[in-house]
């Protein structure tokens, strides 16, 4: 009998606009060498459109979808979507952006329906739908809906009773795998129950979301204690809270069983470096961040590394484990064909 210890890790204008507004464009004086420029807000004529914009010296301001945007004038030069700028059918870029004044300014801008159409010094036109610019300004980023992630303990985990996957459901159905990846993307951890105890039926899951990842452990990982292999994992003894492959170029986290020699700082910080271990190793060992479970034959537990923390206690007698290393990447990938906003 043996367990894991899973330890989590401590990983927004009002719309001045109550109606539409028409307005001519603004004109500049003749004597606009003796006086600033003029900034003037432009409004639609539509009243279900409630769009107003303003051009600064450094900057375009837009209001829109209960918006306030600003983009730098790089930015929107270098965002073009014209043929000559970005080829369509690849989504790649054909202008040089080190080819964009740093300093550039549109010599006109134009509200067309729902367009925006900016005239450069060179005459080439940029034109934007609005809401391609809400999608992707940085203020529209921030509102933007992302699947929730639940920060969480051992109280807070036990309470949710987050239900497991069924194996076939996982394998054959995509709500059974959208019900998992929801699980999973919430807490970081999520089960698969009834799943046949063999490496080749453990292999199956793990393909289903993923590619499975090489590494010097093999593609899969089979193994029960052999104190010949030189790692602590395959001993009997209790492991402390970690992340695997924390000696990777592209490691999942924190292991402090793999951390190599502190030699690349100098005397006066490494004391900052223990004082700062030591503030995150008692908040990684307080028991009510500590949630257990008890693995038998048949139940799989996914663990996201970069959220999750897994040790175990020590323990007497045999046992057999296997496993694999995923990609984020593809379980990613996987979550957003199936809807979520991974």
């Amino acid at each position: 009998m043996w367990c894991f210890r899973l330890s989590h890790l401590h990983g927004r204008l009002q719309n001045l606009l109550s109606r539409g507004v028409t307005c001519s464009a603004f004109q500049q004086p003749n004597f606009k060498s003796l006086f600033p420029l003029a900034i003037r807000w432009h409004h639609t004529a539509s009243k279900s459109l409630n769009c107003a914009w303003q051009q600064h010296e450094d900057h375009f301001e837009l209001q829109y979808a209960n918006t306030v945007m600003r983009f730098d004038y790089v930015w929107l030069r270098d965002h073009c979507r014209s043929a000559s700028c970005y080829n369509s059918k690849t989504h790649q870029r054909s202008l040089d952006t080190a080819s964009v004044d740093l300093f550039i300014k549109p010599k006109t801008i134009r509200l067309d329906e729902t367009t925006l159409f900016f005239t450069w010094p060179d005459g080439h036109v940029t034109k934007y739908d609005l809401d391609w610019l809400v999608k992707n300004s940085y203020e529209g980023q921030k509102q933007k809906v992302i699947q929730p992630r639940i920060l969480w303990n051992a109280e807070i985990y036990q309470q949710a009773q987050v239900p497991s996957v069924d194996f076939q459901s996982f394998l054959e159905t995509n709500d059974g795998l959208k019900n998992f990846l929801q699980n999973f993307l919430l807490y970081g951890i999520a089960f698969v129950e009834n799943v046949p105890p063999t490496q080749e039926h453990t292999e199956k899951l793990a393909e289903r979301i993923s590619l499975i990842r090489e590494t010097i452990y093999g593609r899969m990982w089979y193994f029960t204690s052999d104190f010949s292999r030189g790692d602590t994992a395959y001993t009997k003894l209790a492991l402390d809270r970690h992340t695997d492959t924390a000696y990777f170029q592209e490691p999942c986290g924190y292991n402090n069983y793999d951390r190599a020699v502190i030699n690349t700082v100098p005397y006066d910080v490494v004391h900052r470096w223990y004082t700062a271990h030591r503030t995150l190793t008692v908040e990684l060992r307080r028991p009510e961040n500590e949630f257990w479970v008890k693995l038998k034959p048949g139940r799989v537990l996914f663990i996201d590394n970069w959220r999750v923390l897994h040790g175990r206690e020590s323990f007497t007698g045999y046992r057999q484990l296997c496993g694999c290393y995923l990609t984020r990447d593809d379980v990613l990938n996987t979550a957003r064909l199936l809807g979520l906003q991974a």
